[in-house]
């Protein structure tokens, strides 16, 4: 890294005297802006997408009512996003009804053996090809919306008959494409950590959403009905 972008991005580290008033400043500045930034960015996704977002989750409802599992998958820092979604649907706080959800990255002997063996545009596709069936529902994510192996996923989950949910940032990249997503969440940022960011908002929200349609949904218990019915008496 050269002496001058040093010195612009981390000022702190440079032999250059820098006052530190003026340097909690500079941070307390950033970090505003930043903190405006995705706030705003979270706001207008879920305002625009708001209506989207309810019919992805009763979409999603319906497939785990219906003995569907969920899969989800991403690269990079975007996989750690998956592993979280999966894990709310899994193993979620009470009251919410824990739910069968597999994330793809996990198993590093199928996924290196196939990039190896094979390529890595293949390593989820694959997998959604061995375990998916009807009725299932794949979620991946990505800021660029190009991934070779996020495109491959979602084109073998749409061959199954799978619900397909994306999340994408910018403008969408390929993810975008007529007829690839039935579910596509674009987050309109040119910045990755933005992106990121309200990505992690909107699948939260997804995940309430679909689980307070399912409870909503779910069948009461013959024994629960006798309950009911006798309270309300």
């Amino acid at each position: 890294m050269s002496d001058d972008l040093t010195g612009a991005l981390y000022p702190f580290l440079t032999g250059t005297a820098v006052d530190s008033d003026d340097l909690l400043a500079e941070l307390r500045r950033s970090t505003e802006e930043k903190t405006r930034e995705i706030i705003e960015l979270r706001q207008r996704v879920l305002t625009q997408e708001r209506e989207r977002i309810v019919a992805c989750a009763q979409a999603m409802a319906q497939a785990f009512l219906a003995g569907g599992r969920l899969f989800t998958f991403a690269n990079g820092g975007s996989a750690t996003d998956a592993a979280e979604l999966a894990h709310l649907f899994m193993d979620p706080p009470p009251p919410a009804p824990p739910l069968p959800a597999t994330v793809l990255t996990t198993d590093m002997a199928t996924v290196t053996a196939l990039g190896n063996d094979v390529g890595f545009e293949v390593v989820f596709a694959r997998q959604l090809a061995a375990l998916g069936r009807p009725g299932d529902i794949a979620v991946g994510l990505s800021t660029s919306g190009n991934s070779a192996n996020l495109l491959a996923a979602f084109d073998q989950a749409r061959r199954l008959g799978m619900v397909t949910v994306g999340l994408s940032g910018s403008r969408g990249g390929r993810m975008a494409e007529p007829g690839r997503i039935a579910h596509l969440f674009v987050m309109p940022s040119s910045s990755v950590h933005r992106i990121q960011e309200a990505q992690t908002t909107v699948y939260h929200v997804l995940w309430e959403l679909t689980v307070d349609a399912y409870r909503r949904a779910m069948p009461v218990p013959p024994r629960q009905q006798d309950e009911i019915h006798r309270v309300g008496r």
